[in-house]
């Protein structure tokens, strides 16, 4: 059997959000070193704050400010920092129950090492030098050994508020296609077209599964399709999209490769895009060093007939 591959892969993102008035305070806040909480109909103060009570999902917006000291709940080491993270050097994670609240918010202790943590220890926030309202506000926690700091109690009420925030979503991990999918794709290297058919139904999975999802059988028969296909359901792309060099509009489709249980989808090209229709008959283009298809065009074949695709839309 040939060598599975694998391969790291990196998804990353901006995410935006609007912030309704209870988290637009909560962060405004922590640009003025202020942490305010949220009272709930039961008198428990929560930190962060919730816009609903998580026992009776009522609203609340009773906003209350609470120390910057406070007492670890539950802590883990962290010995190897990941990029991005609050430090850069070996720190614990802590639940941290603020004086004033009912609830832990986490962040990262500044320690010199897991012996110097301990459930229970007292800490206070360390703020970052430059704050502009959000989490990344508080730089860390610290050991505090001094008295409890008083809340000066205030109400909420910001000039400039905090109404949105952009946090940067990103997942590193190693990816692999599995058996099915890494013979799929080294036959791509080759310009072929490598499925595997079900046991059962006998439906030809075109990029392979490694298993039928309708019968639940192991597919292990390779079958060779294509190269030429069946344009199946197709749509009109009129937004261009970042790092793609393709001018809009273009036309993605959904080929039934000749063969095939299924169609996958691929770019059209060599035909204006309104000629492009269903029954179009394609070919695969290849650029010189691809592992994948850039694009397909029209063969020059009559349409297929409906009946022979209408299973595969």
């Amino acid at each position: 059997m040939p060598e599975v591959l694998k391969a790291p892969l990196t998804v990353e993102f901006p995410f935006t959000r609007s912030l309704g008035p209870v988290q637009s305070a909560f962060l405004t806040g922590l640009r003025e070193r202020v942490v305010l909480g949220v009272r709930t109909g039961h008198g428990r103060t929560l930190v962060p704050p919730v816009e609903y009570d998580p026992v009776t999902a009522e609203e609340i917006h009773d906003l209350v400010e609470v120390a910057p000291t406070g007492t670890v709940t539950t802590w883990a080491w962290n010995h190897a920092p990941r990029r991005d993270q609050p430090l850069d050097t070996p720190f614990a994670w802590v639940l941290v129950r603020l004086d004033g609240a009912d609830t832990a918010l986490l962040h990262a202790l500044d320690a010199p090492g897991p012996d110097a943590v301990h459930t229970g220890m007292r800490v206070r926030i360390r703020w970052a030098e430059e704050r502009s309202g959000a989490i990344t506000d508080i730089a860390c926690f610290e050991p505090h050994d001094g008295d409890p700091v008083q809340a000066a109690g205030h109400s909420g009420v910001f000039t400039n508020p905090v109404t949105g925030i952009v946090a940067p979503a990103r997942l590193d991990y190693t990816y692999s296609p599995g058996r099915a999918q890494t013979a799929y794709i080294n036959a791509l290297a080759e310009h072929r077209n490598v499925g595997e058919r079900c046991p059962s139904c006998r439906k030809v999975y075109v990029p392979p599964r490694g298993a039928c999802p309708t019968c639940g059988l192991a597919t292990v028969e390779q079958v060779e399709v294509g190269p030429h296909g069946t344009v199946t359901t197709f749509c009109i792309v009129n937004i261009k999209a970042k790092n793609l060099d393709i001018e809009v509009p273009y036309v993605y489709a959904h080929i039934a490769l000749d063969g095939a249980g299924l169609a996958l989808h691929g770019r059209i090209g060599g035909i204006p895009y309104d000629q492009v229709r269903m029954g179009l008959r394609v070919e695969p283009v290849w650029t010189e060093g691809a592992r994948y298809p850039d694009h397909y065009r029209p063969t020059g074949e009559a349409d297929a007939d409906y009946d022979t695709y209408r299973e595969l839309l």
